[in-house]
């Protein structure tokens, strides 16, 4: 049965596309168009209680029953579990994929997040030490990507819902501030999983 996928063109949606096309489960998108407070909606806030976007529906989970996710990372868990890939059953490999799908969530999100914001903004004042202070801890995580990518071919060893986590906010890069050819393996690793003909229909599919 087909999954629907609440979402925008943001990097944590672009996670969830990302993972749908390379897990081959069906899906549809339902737009939720933020840039007019859809997210705060009364029937949107029945399935994303913290009034965020990507959400996704089930028809039908393990029991059988419709279910809804909240959270990009939940969700990626979620639909590794339910295909049964990009999640590996080894013990430490599994652990592995899990450190790295956490970086991704409390860090290589929140702080390029904020560089976003402060880049944004038009008062010079206001925006100059935000954006150093946020624009030093972003560089700083692709620092410690790139170190770990040079030890691996993938963030985990395997290709798994880490990569698709973390891509989604790397596909943000320019935004960022960041040339990539400061960091070789991250650069290496981008250019390889954005050739994958499924991730590039990830990115393509409509969010808006």
């Amino acid at each position: 049965m087909t999954i629907t996928l609440y979402a925008w063109n943001t990097p944590n949606a672009r996670k969830i596309s990302v993972a749908l096309e390379e897990m081959a489960v069906p899906y549809a998108v339902e737009p939720v168009d933020i840039t007019k407070g859809r997210q705060h909606e009364p029937e949107f806030l029945k399935i994303s209680p913290n009034n965020k976007i990507p959400v996704i529906v089930d028809p039908r989970s393990a029991d059988g029953k419709p279910i809804s996710v909240f959270e990009s990372g939940a969700i990626l868990l979620y639909l590794a579990e339910k295909s049964g890939q990009f999640l590996p059953t080894d013990v430490r490999k599994r652990t592995s994929v899990l450190e790295w799908l956490m970086w991704q969530v409390g860090g290589f999100g929140p702080m390029p997040g904020q560089v976003h914001h402060f880049f944004d903004l038009k008062n010079e004042v206001d925006r100059r030490y935000g954006l150093k202070r946020f624009s030093d801890e972003t560089r700083r995580l692709y620092g410690v990507l790139d170190l770990q990518l040079g030890r691996s071919e993938f963030i985990a060893g395997e290709l798994s819902i880490a990569d698709f986590a973390v891509l989604g906010w790397a596909w943000r890069h320019e935004r960022h501030q960041v040339n990539l050819r400061d960091f070789p393996q991250v650069d290496r690793w981008y250019s390889s999983l954005m050739a994958r003909p499924r991730v590039q229909r990830g990115f393509e599919i409509k969010l808006t």
